[in-house]
């Protein structure tokens, strides 16, 4: 069937998104990796920028993972045992040891009963949340989470849908009171981490208020978390937004293995009834193939490195960088979203200045991200940087020293 037709429709909406300024735009290629050299943690390689190195601070691998010598010796080992994919969706034959193992220590490191394994955090949410569902369920969900539990809660089509203010515990309180006897089950759900500011959900505070009122609902108040930014980066001992708030009584934790373990993936860490249910009911687990085995047994790798000494280690130094970071950037008088996580925004508060700032990062050598309307609201345009366990102090304070030129002659 000629496409013509249906070509035209679909240019015109690209196009307008172009001339609305949503568009996402080209996608920067990288082509290269040089390892960290002196003083300099590792430098990146882009398309049609020759031999010119890059200092990358938009990364999600905040304990630098993805380099990590143990970790790609074991995808490589399991690569050459296993073979290169699957083969199949797990109820098929594509679950492998591996896979159950890498469930086994995700459950064990969250002190969980059980976990699950998907191909990605998004479809973790996407593939949960519509199973718990149902036509009886309220939902109740913090205004900035992010897109995939936007989604989740659009697909599932619950009885009621609640948005209360962002960390706004009280507006949370109040919509669950609101709704008693409106529906058998309550889902509260947030992000742990919210990524466009670094900024934490109060867990605590959350798991209080579902316990205050859990009697008073037929099927419980379950409380669930995407925290894909906080494990590995939040926390003592890297477990997370859970850890660091000290909450006790979360039911859901979703996370990833595709930012501070480095890996790919996504994961569910609960009870074993609730994991038995949804392994018979998540169409997002149910009909895709699971993450390779060597990405499952890389993971595992990265899992055994966070809890361990060398992970303390890293945590502390990661710590040390984002504060170095963030004084850097006050000194300057800079405005800043300061919190103990290593997604330090920088406040910019204009579309314009945004773009101009990050081209001149761009322009020497630093890879930061700009957020402007939608993603962030008007007036709360920034740029995002990401301090990783790979930066040395001497990366920080030449992205310091940019900054600080910046400021001298604008």
């Amino acid at each position: 069937m000629p496409l013509e037709r249906l070509d035209k429709v679909l240019k015109i909406a690209v196009e307008e998104l172009i001339t609305k300024g949503t568009a996402k735009g080209k996608e920067m290629v990288i082509t290269g990796i040089k390892p960290p050299e002196g003083e300099k943690g590792p430098r990146y390689y882009i398309e049609g920028e020759g031999d010119k190195e890059f200092l990358k601070m938009n990364s999600n691998a905040y304990l630098g993972m993805p380099l990590r010598k143990e970790v790609i010796e074991a995808e490589e080992k399991a690569s050459k045992e296993y073979g290169a994919g699957p083969g199949a969706v797990r109820f098929i034959s594509g679950t492998y040891k591996p896979h159950i193992e890498l469930e086994k220590k995700l459950a064990k490191f969250h002190n969980r009963e059980a976990a699950m394994i998907f191909s990605s955090a998004y479809s973790t949410v996407m593939g949960i949340l519509s199973p718990l569902i149902t036509k009886e369920t309220i939902v109740i969900s913090d205004a900035l989470n992010h897109n995939c539990i936007i989604n989740a809660i659009r697909l599932s089509r619950p009885k009621i849908k609640e948005i209360y203010k962002h960390l706004d515990v009280v507006d949370l309180e109040t919509k669950v009171k609101n709704n008693i006897r409106n529906g058998k089950r309550v889902i509260i759900v947030t992000d742990g981490i919210f990524s466009m500011r670094g900024d934490n959900a109060p867990l605590d505070k959350i798991s209080n208020i579902a316990k205050k009122y859990d009697a008073k609902f037929e099927e419980s108040i379950i409380t669930i978390v995407d925290d894909s930014h906080g494990v590995g980066a939040l926390g003592k001992t890297g477990r997370g937004t859970e850890e660091y708030t000290n909450a006790k009584g979360i039911d859901i934790i979703v996370a990833t293995l595709g930012k501070a373990l480095g890996v790919n993936g996504g994961y569910v860490v609960t009870s074993s009834t609730i994991i038995n249910y949804l392994r018979e009911t998540a169409p997002f687990y149910i009909y895709s193939n699971p993450i390779t085995v060597s990405e499952a047994c890389a993971a595992m790798k990265a899992l055994e490195i966070l809890d361990s000494e060398r992970g303390l280690e890293l945590l502390e130094y990661l710590r040390k960088l984002t504060k170095r970071f963030e004084k850097g950037l006050v000194d300057l008088g800079y405005e800043i979203i300061e919190s103990d996580h290593p997604i330090v925004p920088l406040m910019v508060r204009d579309t314009q200045k945004t773009s101009d700032l990050v081209k001149y990062l761009t322009e020497n050598g630093i890879l930061a991200t700009g957020l402007n309307f939608p993603v962030v609201p008007k007036g709360d345009e920034e740029i995002r940087f990401q301090i990783s366990a790979d930066h040395t102090e001497y990366d920080i304070d030449y992205a310091i020293g940019v900054l600080r030129k910046y400021k001298e002659t604008h």
